[in-house]
């Protein structure tokens, strides 16, 4: 018994439909040119809003911190229940989310 030969098809394309032979780097540059850059989701005028009302919170967290007792056995309840920690670190870290909010929803 012999074996059938294995028959071989053979095509060819006109030359000025053939794609040309081209090199990684070649092929690197040209997706990289026809792909748009990524752009920001806000704008620097909202980075800088969401910058400023960081900052508010942190004045406001550093406004609320500090305030050691200079003796262990002595209680200063002015030190730990004063205004600048009760009521003004308060409003300046809200001021900070609000301004924080603004940024964001801002157009």
């Amino acid at each position: 018994m012999s074996k059938p030969k294995k028959k071989v098809v053979v095509t060819t394309t006109p030359k000025e439909t053939a794609p040309t032979m081209r090199t990684a780097a070649t092929r690197a540059r040209s997706t990289a040119a026809a792909t748009p850059k990524a752009e920001l989701v806000f704008g620097r005028q909202t980075y800088i809003w969401m910058g400023i009302g960081a900052g508010l919170i942190a004045l406001g967290l550093l406004l609320m911190a500090g305030g050691q007792m200079p003796s262990p056995d002595v209680w200063e309840p002015e030190r730990i229940y004063s205004f600048r920690r009760t009521v003004l670190a308060p409003i300046v870290i809200l001021a900070g989310l609000a301004v924080e909010i603004y940024a964001i929803f801002k157009k």
